[in-house]
């Protein structure tokens, strides 16, 4: 911006002194010309009573002299003598005698102006007043030199000025698409001071009031979180009761390990929640920095808790879970919040009695966790990973979290259909020793 300021100042500022300059010098040119000339008649015209009075050449000598110098003032006598060395052409001398014209004459050297004077008995004596060139424009290029230096500060000043201002625009926008990058980001105290003209600070003020908008927003998003995540306590507590009423059996103890994870959940949900904003993304952990953990270890602990409600359900599965280590750099938490999404979902959208099957294979640089079902299939793999978006009468939420998981992971999620016929939802991630030498690289 600042360039083009700077080349739209230097375009019209010079185009303005152009239109000006261009005049003026023809101008000044014209008024040293008409000065010297007009000068050169009035030693003419001064002459010419001279000569009426008296042709005698001595005195006529003596009147050049006074004034003017002879090279510059010449006189032809009647007689056709000259008092000086003549520079107009004989041509225009005989003209100016015959037809006793008053005659303006450019020479090779200079300019004459020949001027008739008629004395008595019908004879002419005629005068010439010479100018060199050098005198016709004498002082014409010392003022071209000084007008040219006014315009080169005038077009020089206007280009710093529009420099000035563009830089002011130019920090004042970059300013403010720092803070915009900022606080896309998550850097959310991010603001900016605002600066430069009328519309950039009124931009800059409204930038700080979305900013403290979003703030508001997201303060008052946690405190519901935490607030709901509180409320399910209460039939959380009525679990606990009922598996107590149960007794010591296996499916009570299945219901209070359920709840007790639950609880855990619930609890990890509400200090993240009730944590402020600016100290969660301070103390905060991604996948970047999370403890490794092993994605086939995991795998198996979520099989042997899901393998109780597959057999109730008389759904046969399989498992084939890779013997390699395939640590992954993500929290096992969420990596386990992961798999239950996936085979949650085989549950709940395929009939009791569907077989379904989960695969751990690894990759040169990947993880690659399959989990393939002989259901209906998904119909539509795309809306299925818009968020919110259901397509079998759920939140809309569990494909969508396992892609942001697999993203979060340098991987990726993808939907197809299965060989037993129905969906095969694969997920990838970056085994966390390709992660960090990736890391390095960069």
């Amino acid at each position: 911006m600042r360039r083009a300021l700077a080349g739209i100042a230097l375009a019209v500022t010079s185009m303005v002194a152009l239109s000006f300059l261009v005049p003026l010098a023809l101008l000044v040119r014209e008024q040293a010309r008409d000065r010297v000339t007009t000068a050169a008649e009035q030693r003419a015209a001064a002459l010419s009573p001279v000569l009426a009075l008296t042709t005698r050449r001595a005195d006529v000598q003596q009147a050049v002299a006074e004034l003017g110098s002879a090279d510059q003032l010449v006189v032809r006598l009647p007689d056709g003598g000259f008092v000086g060395t003549p520079h107009a052409p004989e041509e225009a001398l005989d003209r100016a005698v015959r037809g006793r014209e008053t005659l303006a004459v450019d020479t090779a050297d200079g300019w004459a102006y020949l001027q008739p004077v008629v004395l008595r008995g019908d004879r002419v004596a005629v005068v010439e007043a010479y100018v060199p060139a050098a005198d016709l424009t004498r002082g014409v290029t010392a003022s071209w030199g000084v007008m040219a230096l006014l315009a080169v500060g005038l077009v020089g000043g206007s280009v710093l000025v529009a420099d000035r201002l563009g830089a002011r625009v130019v920090r004042s926008s970059r300013g403010l698409k720092r803070a915009s990058l900022a606080l896309g980001s998550g850097d959310l105290g991010v603001r900016v001071e605002p600066d430069g003209p009328p519309e950039l600070q009124e931009a800059g003020a409204a930038f700080n009031t979305m900013a403290d908008r979003v703030v508001d927003l997201l303060a008052v998003e946690r405190e519901l979180v935490a607030d709901l995540s509180h409320r399910l306590r209460t039939p959380l507590t009525a679990l606990y009761l009922e598996a107590d009423r149960m007794g010591a059996t296996p499916s009570a103890l299945r219901v209070t390990e359920a709840a007790g994870q639950l609880e855990r959940e619930l609890d990890s949900i509400i200090a993240a929640a009730r944590t402020p904003l600016a100290a969660a993304q301070l103390t905060g952990t991604g996948a970047g920095t999370a403890k490794p953990c092993d994605v086939a270890e995991v795998v198996a602990m979520r099989l042997d808790f899901w393998s109780v409600l597959a057999a109730q359900q008389d759904r046969p599965f399989e498992r084939s879970l890779t013997p390699r280590p395939a640590p992954v750099a993500f929290p096992e938490d969420d990596l386990a919040a992961v798999v239950d999404a996936l085979i949650g979902n085989v549950f709940r959208h395929t009939p009791q009695g569907t077989r379904f099957v989960v695969r751990v294979e690894r990759r040169d640089r990947h993880v690659r966790l399959t989990v393939d079902d002989a259901g209906p299939g998904v119909a539509d793999p795309e809306a299925a990973l818009t968020r919110g978006v259901s397509v079998g009468g759920s939140t809309g939420l569990g494909l969508d979290i396992v892609a942001r998981a697999a993203r979060t992971a340098d991987g990726e999620l993808t939907i197809a259909r299965a060989p037993l016929g129905g969906a095969r939802v694969t997920v990838s991630f970056a085994l966390a020793d390709a992660r960090a030498a990736g890391d390095g690289d960069r």
